[in-house]
């Protein structure tokens, strides 16, 4: 499999996208001044603990506690022991009756806690007690007593090895997983990533150590570098950036951890915006949209709710020369392995269903229940997949981690308050970035009006007005703010000239349309 990285930085967000033989499969975004959370280790002051919820939540310096279910709880000096009480392959305790879980939290209690999940929906973060420490080739966990192999290593000799490896290392029986990417190398190289986090370790331990809780001890890459660590295996061949600041950055980390790789690594010059070099923003675009078309002209209507996800799988186009049942298997298997595709795409998790066309027998439903999961096989997040009914419908969970696609690129619209969706302030600031690119590669105009909603401006010309001095100097070009409140908040439009002639179309990516 031809795997490649793609990696935008713009002065509103940072975008990374992954290439499977040609094919778009998974889109990462990072606002710029909202770095993500997942992976920051606080040491937090506990708020409250309520049992009749087997739940507590903690203060970590968020606008909102953080949630610690008694599950995510690892430490022994947090459970209280019970003779119905065991414990699991990673050392976390584990009850009968998972239901009434005892834990020795007091409120105004100092704890570690690691953020395994992003804010959402008027939700805080989601947090755990076993904090994991992860690294090119391994990944630490202090608060654990075992040694994990990923279970992508098939070779039992190489597992034998690694895990020896693993042994030699281990200080104070602290827990070690062997990572994917860590089959075939050297002990030194496993020895120098073990190093790196256990020097991680000791200053978060001696930060905490001088500061009061609430406070942030230890934050995670951010979404490009963590990325490259956590992807980078020998099947990618190309990682293409357009930003020197992240080139440096990464070219620093790989030659730390594996120099070997450096050759992989380019730097784009080119004055076209990389993503639609490459094809990329068009097909970032139809994400934004409920439908997704299949090859056979079928189709998916994909609906993010409140309480699911639901997808339906219509026939659309599709002409078929067979009979009706053999019909509806062809587009069935086709739409599975798209649906499983658009997840990835669209980061969609929860509760998931798929309605697709019914099936009359037992064995076909059986295909296209086995060929979702095939492909659901590519997905680093946990699925967990129930077999389609007699009425055509089939129930999964994702894991949830970080925010969905739809919600990373778009905000609530002031108007309907959540009925719709609008582009959110960031990603207009991409798209006007872009537009500038392309207009610049081929025009000299130095002067450009910018017509924009009233709030778009103010955002421009407030407490965002750096970004608007960024995008004048990166693209050397003079901006006039101009408020239009006949546009929308997702629009814009560039006047040029004395007479103040559009020239918005002239850069559309979509011809006749506004941008």
């Amino acid at each position: 499999m031809k795997k490649e990285i793609f990696i935008n930085e713009s002065m509103g967000e940072t975008r990374i996208a992954i290439q499977e033989d040609g094919q778009l499969v998974e889109v990462y975004v990072e606002k710029q001044d909202k770095h993500r959370m997942v992976g920051n280790v606080y040491k937090g002051k506990v708020e409250n603990v309520l049992p009749g919820m087997q739940a507590a939540f903690v203060d970590v310096g968020y606008e909102l506690n953080a949630f610690l279910p008694f599950s995510e709880i690892g430490s022994d000096e947090f459970i209280v022991e019970e003779s119905n009480s065991k414990r699991n392959k990673n050392g976390k305790h584990q009850s009968h009756r998972h239901d009434n879980i005892e834990v020795d939290l007091k409120k105004g209690q100092d704890i570690y806690v690691q953020i395994i999940k992003e804010p959402f929906a008027g939700k805080g973060p989601r947090v755990t007690t076993e904090v994991a420490l992860p690294g090119r080739f391994l990944v630490l966990v202090p608060n654990a007593n075992y040694i994990g192999i990923s279970k992508k290593i098939w070779d039992k000799f190489e597992r034998r090895r690694l895990k020896k490896v693993a042994q030699r290392l281990r200080e104070n029986e602290m827990g070690v997983i062997i990572r994917t990417v860590a089959e075939g190398k050297s002990e030194e190289h496993i020895e120098n990533d073990f190093s790196q986090l256990m020097e991680n370790w000791n200053k978060i331990e001696e930060k905490a150590g001088q500061e009061e809780s609430p406070v942030l001890v230890y934050e995670d890459l951010e979404t490009a570098s963590s990325v490259v660590r956590d992807l980078l295996t020998p099947d990618v061949e190309k990682i293409i950036i357009d930003s020197k600041r992240l080139f440096k950055k990464t070219q620093k980390y790989l030659e730390d951890i594996s120099p070997s790789l450096l050759e992989r690594l380019e730097l784009y010059k080119l004055k076209l915006p990389l993503f639609e070099s490459f094809g990329i923003e068009p097909e970032i675009e139809k994400l934004m949209r409920p439908k997704a078309w299949l090859k056979s002209g079928a189709y998916l209507i994909i609906e993010k709710t409140e309480a699911m996800v639901v997808v339906d799988v219509n026939s659309g186009r599709f002409v078929g020369k067979k009979l009706h049942e053999e019909n509806s298997l062809k587009i069935n298997l086709e739409a599975a392995r798209e649906v499983a595709r658009q997840l990835r795409l669209r980061d969609l998790s929860g509760l998931i269903v798929i309605d697709f066309i019914d099936m009359r027998y037992e064995a076909n439903r059986k295909k296209v229940y086995n060929e979702l999961r095939k492909e659901l096989r590519k997905d680093r997040a946990k699925v967990a997949v129930a077999p389609i009914t007699e009425f055509g419908l089939l129930e999964m969970t994702r894991q949830r981690i970080r925010l969905s696609l739809l919600d990373s690129m778009s905000e609530e619209c002031p108007t309907c308050h959540g009925s719709g969706r609008i582009i959110s302030q960031e990603t207009l600031v991409t798209r006007i970035d872009h537009w500038l690119r392309r207009y610049k590669s081929k025009h000299r105009s130095l002067r450009l009006q910018l017509k924009l909603h009233p709030d778009n401006a103010k955002y421009f010309n407030g407490e965002k007005k750096h970004i608007l001095r960024g995008l004048m100097w990166q693209n050397f070009v003079h901006l006039k703010i101009v408020e239009d409140i006949t546009l929308s908040r997702g629009e814009f439009k560039f006047l040029k000239g004395k007479k103040n002639e559009d020239v918005t179309n002239e850069m559309s990516l979509d011809k006749g349309k506004t941008a």
